[in-house]
């Protein structure tokens, strides 16, 4: 009877299997074999193998072992033996043999070695895939064993593309697949499955580093450039530079640039659409025509646009009085001018070309007061003409005057009424106002309601005063009382007085003349004439004085 006990250890690539015989005796004439255990072992490469050789021979004093393989014998008794195998790298067949009662006795076993591939690599991906072609993916496999039970799988991300067995060594598989925008950021990897379930074990994976694809797609048409057909020096202009159709916008370079000046640029996109904006500076050094151009690179290929540009210098106009605040009867000299081949228009009136200031003079007076002058400036470029204007006002210095159109001499009101003094004064500066009774020196308000009563009767000194001197005139209240007679009551006397002073003459004639005997009366005339006399004072205007 014997009895068999295994003990496996498999610490990795280390495979130890313990058997332990007891032998009995067989009957007379029996045929005895020689075991070998483990039978047709199956381990990872480079592990080691304990091997027992027995037979229930009970002659047999000496085993051996023959193989290629590295070996050690571990021990030995009667009928068994057992060697330590070492390093065992590849598939190998085992002998044992001995001797049992004259006869030679063998057995054998095959050891069987799988190997994972040592190395599985997935081959670069182009930096871009344009969006719409084919995209070859190659996986190369070193070792791998046995090879009849190993495959190959392509992938992106989990989805399996292809599976074909490992061929060669090292084995290539290739598999080409179309690209399109969903594949833009996947990951694509290369997978070895080495299948020992048919041995009793599982399946073995070994996968590649995975590679991520960046794909892409560009527009046919070129990006569109907004930029001003002309930049003047030291000004400042926006640019836009706008692609439709750009895939994917958020990762596209975009530059723009005036002549050999990179412009800093601010992009936006949304969806496809990319826009980049960047402010354009133009330095004196680069007057005259320009180039302003936009490039949009992506996935390795670049897109271009540009425009023509003239960058220019336009000075002026410039308008200068020779005294903003000129005294009045002054002389004040009016000029404009402006840069080279610039043509200035001072009030009408052209310089004599481009290039020459534009003068004029005039003496100040009070009616130039707040008088505007303008200047026009024509600069013609590329063929188009551009303009500019400029104003400057001139301020007259002038004493102050009361207008006496607006400020009546002679006011005649009735008791407790409301009234307004209406008086204005005008000078520059502008001067200040006052009416002051004469001995009173009482103030009434000028261009506002007040309330009249008898104690304004009187002669009013209106004064007007600035710091270019002063300005007076004589206004008359006169404020007829409730009980003055009317007027028509004071017409009438003076008419009475009128004809008695009339008569009264005549008598003093016709008596002159009955004394020296000689009168003679009209006949044709029954009346006599009339007329009335004019008040002996008369309210005439007083006249203005000026200190």
């Amino acid at each position: 009877m014997a009895t068999i006990v295994p003990s496996v250890s498999w610490p990795g690539a280390c495979w130890t299997l313990l058997v332990c015989c007891l032998l009995t005796p067989g009957a007379q004439g029996q045929e005895f074999l020689l075991r070998v255990e483990p039978q047709n072992p199956v381990f990872p490469a480079g592990g080691s193998l304990l091997v027992n050789c027995s037979t229930d021979c009970p002659s047999s004093k000496k085993i051996i072992l023959e193989t290629s393989l590295s070996k050690e014998l571990v021990d030995n008794g009667t009928g068994w033996a057992a060697f330590q195998l070492s390093d065992v790298t590849g598939n190998s067949r085992i002998l044992c043999s001995g001797y049992c009662n004259g006869s030679q006795i063998t057995g054998f076993s095959d050891i069987t070695v799988y190997s994972l591939p040592e190395r599985v690599e997935l081959a670069p991906l182009p930096s871009w895939q344009p969006v719409g072609q084919n995209l070859t993916l190659r996986c190369q496999v070193e070792g791998g064993s046995p090879r009849t039970s190993l495959t190959v799988v392509l992938l992106r991300r989990e989805e399996e593309l292809s599976r074909q067995p490992a061929v060669g060594e090292p084995a290539e598989v290739t598999a080409t697949v179309p690209t399109s925008r969903k594949d833009h950021g996947a990951h694509f990897s290369c997978r070895t499955e080495l299948d020992m379930k048919p041995q009793g074990l599982g399946v073995f994976w070994n996968t590649s580093a995975p590679r991520q694809l960046r794909t892409f797609a560009l527009p046919v048409t070129p990006p569109r450039l907004v930029a001003p057909r002309f930049l003047e020096v030291e000004k400042s202009w926006p640019v836009n530079c706008i692609l439709d159709g750009l895939f994917p916008a958020s990762e596209a370079r975009v530059y723009l640039a005036l002549g050999d000046q990179m412009l800093n640029v601010t992009v936006m996109n949304h969806g496809d659409m990319l826009t980049a904006t960047a402010t354009a500076t133009a330095r004196a050094d680069q007057e005259g025509a320009r180039e302003i151009v936009c490039i949009v690179i992506l996935g390795g290929e670049r897109l271009e646009a540009w425009e023509n540009l003239t960058v220019f210098s336009f000075l002026g106009p410039i308008l200068n009085l020779s005294e903003p605040s000129a005294p009045e009867g002054s002389t004040v000299t009016v000029s404009c001018m402006a840069g080279a081949r610039v043509q200035v228009t001072l009030d009408g009136v052209a310089a004599a070309a481009p290039g020459q200031p534009a003068q004029l003079q005039l003496n100040a007076t009070e009616s130039d007061d707040g008088r505007s002058f303008f200047c026009s400036a024509t600069l013609e470029v590329d063929g188009e003409f551009l303009y500019r204007n400029s104003s400057v006002q001139l301020r007259v210095l002038y004493g102050p005057k009361i207008d006496r159109a607006t400020c009546p001499q002679h006011l005649k009101w009735k008791d407790k009424t409301r009234h307004v003094l209406q008086c204005q004064a005008r000078g520059n500066p502008y001067p200040q106002l006052r009416c002051l009774k004469e001995g009173s020196n009482r103030e009434v308000p000028v261009g506002i309601p007040f309330f009249v009563n008898v104690t304004h009767n009187g002669t009013y000194q209106c004064q007007a005063s600035s710091s270019r001197g002063k300005y007076t005139l004589l206004v008359v209240m006169d404020i007829e009382a409730p009980n003055s007679p009317s007027v028509p009551v004071v017409l009438a006397v003076l008419v009475i007085l009128g004809v008695v002073t009339v008569v009264v003459a005549l008598m003093y004639v016709f008596r002159e003349h009955k004394r020296s005997g000689r009168y003679h009366v009209r006949q044709e005339s029954t009346s006599l004439p009339l007329t009335s006399m004019q008040p002996t004072e008369a309210m005439g205007e007083e006249p203005s004085r000026a200190e």
